[in-house]
């Protein structure tokens, strides 16, 4: 047998070995339904710290990252600044729904909507957008798997052989240990996942020849020719490489899949914004409310948002990536640029793609990640191995997170709250764990016997997720918006995103990303205005009492400081001036400010404008979510203790009424 493939399973027994251990482990401690759903409260700090960092940054990051990179270029590359954009959800609402759930006693996001708003309508929407966020995300990452170890095996496991035999695995530690063993589990996998990227963007890099090397053959992918084109890729309106360039601010009347299709590339800097705004997505799920109900207190907030997220992740994307990604044109994917430029590539790709260019393959820039493994078959079949393991950390990291919370949120709020009002503890567990397992068939179901339909319903996922940031906004900031706006906004906002993705958008006029706006973004136009304007026709004396008392709870237990309160405008324009200028509208600034994109003796340091604006916008990016988190106290204790009402608010029977 290769070698590789003997290192692949022996490192593939070691993590599944792991992973058992910590399902049994948690399965003994889960004594209560608190214990089983949110780990009885009890996360320890560098639990979460890597946990929290794992969910946010699933396979997609490892694997399919870089080759949208090596697609598109440094336009794309914007979308490393979800280090910062993911966590920064995070900072905006963690710290106060883990105040609710101690104060309450939540343990599902919809228990927390339908006590404030006294609804069962949001309670149910809320589950739907769970399980439409868990079942095509986790979907994805199951079949990326399958088709990662169909690769790296030469066939020998089909795809959906290898995806399906990889998650019985996670079935079994996350439907036996519950959220405890997902954390223990996620822990390690934020390990690998971060060490791997590292490992195979320096990979990338050696084989290249250097960062001089880089750059040198970044300016020969991105000249322009006597005709005024890029020689490769895509021309910006403004005459620059779209590799090198964001093609302007916005573009009116385009739409991906339309005879009007964005010039120069879909990254506007409208498009990057609201990209971002879709990414957010992901800490705003209800998922990531009940990591926030599973901690001990708020102390692992800060650290994780500031330094393992926008900092440490963020450093690892803005240049490992970058090298995987941009690197992989001079190493034989890109057969352009090979027959234009033989001497700029060191052409180690060729046998693992047959001289085919990477976009002619299967997998097109999928591919990319598991070619750059490829390269150390001959030299080191173990670390083949171990990156593989990597890999697969990375891609079951987000969908076990998902698997146990949707799991959760079916028997809490549904099950418990109309089938088994009196579930004792031992049913719920029971239950938790048999939707575990639907949540998993449906996703394998879906991965299996619908791989075209899968990435349509892919995109809708984290957009869906964004649409909960009124209602958060709602509960944990201002009381202002009510039951009915909060409920019309919600469908309004998923239909919208609907509408605007793939597979919505196939039966309309105006394509996929109108505009150069992401579907997240024309989401949450139409769910956040609806919400505010169905909410002043809809204010009631009676109800606005009741949301006071959870608002009265966090001003006497969150309230800034008076000496603190003078900084909130300071950080209110800081904060719009980092997404607006910095990757926002303004980014088109970043095209040309250190150096002309058509001439690499202009650049600072040697380094595309872009590239430089980029890794400038990072740093300012981290001090922005140090001010957040630690001097404006978003994710700092609680100034005075959260003491419990309820250990349990399912036990008691609430008062909710449909608007």
């Amino acid at each position: 047998m290769d070698p590789k493939v003997v290192w692949l399973f022996v490192f593939v027994a070691l993590y599944w070995a792991y992973c058992i251990f910590w399902g049994i482990k948690g399965a003994l401690s889960a004594r209560t339904a608190s214990d089983y759903f949110v780990a009885g409260r009890s996360i320890s700090l560098w639990v979460f710290i890597l946990a929290a960092t794992a969910t946010s940054f699933s396979g997609w990051t490892f694997m399919g990252h870089p080759g949208l990179i090596y697609r598109d270029g440094f336009q794309y590359a914007y979308a490393s600044f979800y280090a910062i954009t993911i966590p920064f959800t995070g900072v905006i609402f963690l710290k106060r729904q883990w105040m609710l759930g101690k104060r309450f006693g939540f343990i599902t996001p919809g228990e927390m909507m339908s006590y404030y708003f006294k609804s069962d309508a949001i309670r149910i929407l809320v589950v739907l957008v769970a399980l439409i966020f868990s079942v095509p995300y986790l979907g994805i990452q199951l079949r990326a798997s399958g088709f990662l170890f169909n690769v790296l095996t030469d066939g020998m496991l089909g795809v959906n052989v290898g995806m399906w035999l990889l998650s019985i695995v996670v079935i079994i530690y996350v439907a036996s240990g519950g959220l405890r063993a997902v954390a223990y589990v996620d822990s390690a996998q934020a390990i690998l996942l971060a060490g791997g990227i590292v490992i195979i963007g320096i990979i990338a890099m050696n084989e290249v020849g250097g960062f001089a090397a880089l750059n040198e053959r970044i300016a020969a992918l991105t000249a322009i020719g006597p005709d005024g084109k890029a020689m490769f890729g895509k021309t910006t309106p403004e005459g620059y490489s779209s590799y090198i360039a964001i093609p302007g601010v916005i573009q009116f009347g385009a739409g991906l899949g339309t005879a009007s299709a964005p010039v120069g590339g879909a990254w506007t800097g409208i498009m990057v914004l609201t990209y971002m705004f879709a990414l957010m997505g992901i800490q705003s799920a209800p998922a990531f409310s009940m990591w926030a109900y599973g901690n001990k207190n708020p102390k692992p907030f800060a650290p994780q948002q500031v330094w393992a997220s926008s900092f440490g992740i963020g450093f690892i994307l803005m240049f490992f990536t970058a090298m995987q990604g941009l690197g992989s044109h001079f190493l034989g994917a890109d057969t352009k640029f090979l027959a234009a430029h033989p001497e700029l590539v060191n052409n180690v790709m060729a046998a693992g793609l047959q001289g085919k260019d990477i976009m002619d393959s299967a997998g097109k820039q999928g591919m990319l990640v598991p070619q750059l493994i490829y390269l150390l078959t001959e030299t080191a079949p173990w670390l083949v191995g171990l990156l593989s393991v990597c890999a697969l950390a990375a891609m079951q990291s987000t969908g076990a997170a998902y698997m146990s919370t949707a799991g959760g949120m079916l028997t809490r709020d549904l099950l418990k709250r109309y089938v088994m009002p009196n579930a004792t503890h031992a049913q719920q567990k029971f239950w938790g764990r048999v939707g575990v397992i639907i949540i998993v068939m449906a996703a394998l179901v879906v991965a299996t016997t619908a791989t075209d339909a899968l990435v349509l319903l892919g995109g809708l996922a984290v957009a869906y997720g964004f649409q909960m940031w009124p209602a958060l906004i709602a509960v944990c900031w201002w009381p202002y918006l009510t039951r009915q706006g909060i409920t019309i906004g919600l469908i309004a906002g998923l239909v919208a995103v609907t509408l605007t993705e793939s597979i919505g958008s196939q039966f309309m006029p105006w394509g996929r990303w109108p505009m150069t706006i992401h579907s997240a973004g024309w989401g949450i136009i139409f769910n956040l205005g609806l919400a505010v304007i169905i909410s002043s026709m809809t204010q009631n004396d009676d109800d606005m009492e009741h949301r006071m008392t959870f608002h009265n709870f966090l001003h006497e237990h969150a309230a800034l400081s008076p000496e603190k309160k003078g900084l909130v405008p300071v950080a209110w324009i800081i904060t719009l001036v980092w997404f607006l200028i910095g990757i926002g509208p303004g980014a088109v600034i970043g095209n040309t400010i250190f150096g002309d994109p058509t001439n690499s003796s202009t650049w600072l340091f040697g380094m595309p404008s872009i590239w430089t604006w980029q890794l400038l916008w990072w740093a300012l990016g981290v001090g922005m979510m140090w001010f957040l988190a630690y001097k404006m106290e978003l994710s700092t204790i609680p100034n005075k203790e959260v003491e419990a009402l309820h250990e349990d608010i399912g036990d008691i029977q609430m008062d909710t009424d449909t608007p």
